[in-house]
């Protein structure tokens, strides 16, 4: 992890900093974000997973303290994502900082929904992020925290303006909105394809000023917060951008909203909005989910995982786990017993995480005798941190 040049030439004396003395920042990096930040009205977006949690960390390790921390739920959030943003508020009151903002769209009463999967569900298609598309972060996490920040004149969600805007009007200055992209490639990515600025917020990216990569943010937080402060992956139940070893987790933890999001799946590509095209794959979309292993390659958007169907993929996978939710979920549906899969515990965060270990039963209580187990492929945990 090299520092800028910039950064290295500039120091700044650290008395008046009020730099915590946690020793994750090197004195660099705590120089580069006060370069950028001090002086500056704060808005932190706070998705309440690991890249977020760990900006917090930086900033107060950096002596800095944003006036407004929000975040959006969107209706589909995990139950341990929202725990997490409780037991963060938490821990910001015993550093008196602001405590998080939660952000609600609250939809016209004659849409017939309240969040963002009866939206969905309403209008048989899925999130818009299975097509490539945002409009579904724009519709239920962007705008309501704009919202929040600017006010809004009329409907649902009118609001007087956050304090903290009518100061930036009064006095000029911009806001500027901190964004927890990391420096993994998918994150440099994602920032250097948006402007710095728009009409109303500046936007940086603290973590890719210090230069920390999503190992480096889950060391942070389980230095200065403790392990078991190491969030899951912040998304919906029903994202798009879901990994198979993600299914494997959510069936296990909660299987009801697999259901759920499987129904969501199946009511989008059979619905009047579906773009599946009979004709192009030879068979209706339910016939190639019962009885193919996988769909023909083809641009079009099969299902929840894009390429994939989740619905697919959970008829044609079967698990053996402690608790058995998997296999509940797949055999109720399905009646079908593939492959079994065990789960082990991430060094790094203490989350567990899915490793195949061979056949055995899906419904006993563990891997047949000499079929396998502990023959584990490299997983992922919960935080993300890859694992062999």
């Amino acid at each position: 992890m090299t520092p800028p040049v910039d950064a290295l030439m500039r120091h700044r004396p650290a008395a008046g900093n009020q730099a915590h003395p946690s020793g994750v920042l090197h004195d660099w990096q705590r120089c580069a974000l006060l370069d950028a930040l001090a002086g500056r009205l704060i808005v932190l977006c706070f998705g309440s997973g690991v890249d977020s949690t760990a900006m917090i960390v930086a900033l107060r390790a950096a002596g800095l303290r944003p006036h407004v921390i929000m975040f959006a739920d969107t209706g589909g959030e995990k139950p341990e994502t929202l725990r997490h943003v409780a037991r963060m508020n938490e821990v910001l009151r015993t550093w008196g900082w602001p405590e998080v903002s939660v952000c609600r769209k609250v939809p016209m009463a004659s849409t017939g929904y309240a969040d963002l999967y009866g939206n969905c569900l309403k209008n048989e298609t899925l999130p818009s992020l299975a097509f490539g598309l945002k409009s579904c972060s724009i519709k239920w996490k962007q705008d309501p925290q704009d919202q929040f920040i600017k006010g809004a004149k009329r409907g649902p969600n009118k609001r007087d303006p956050h304090p903290l805007w009518l100061d930036a009007v009064a006095s000029g200055q911009r806001i500027v909105k901190l964004i927890g992209y990391d420096c993994g490639k998918a994150d440099l990515r994602r920032s250097q394809a948006l402007k710095p600025s728009d009409a109303d917020f500046d936007y940086l990216y603290p973590l890719q000023i210090i230069g920390w990569t999503r190992h480096d943010c889950v060391r942070a937080i389980a230095t200065e917060l403790g392990a078991d402060m190491v969030p899951i992956k912040s998304a919906c139940f029903f994202c798009p951008a879901s990994k198979p070893w993600e299914l494997f987790w959510l069936a296990a933890e909660h299987p009801k909203l697999l259901e759920k999001a499987l129904h969501l799946e199946r009511v989008a590509l059979t619905g009047r909005h579906s773009r599946f095209d009979e004709v192009e794959f030879g068979a209706s979309w339910e016939d190639l989910v019962r009885n193919a292993d996988s769909f023909p390659s083809s641009n079009t958007t099969v299902g929840l995982g894009r390429s994939f169907a989740w619905n697919q993929w959970a008829r044609s996978t079967t698990w053996w786990t402690s608790n058995s939710g998997c296999a509940v979920v797949s055999a109720r549906l399905f009646g079908h017993v593939g492959r079994a899969a065990g789960c082990r515990q991430c060094a790094g965060c203490s989350q567990w995480r899915w490793v195949e270990s061979g056949a055995g039963d899906p419904l006993g209580e563990g891997p047949a005798a000499g079929a396998g187990a502990g023959v584990a492929v490299p997983g992922r945990a919960p935080c993300g941190v890859g694992l062999s």
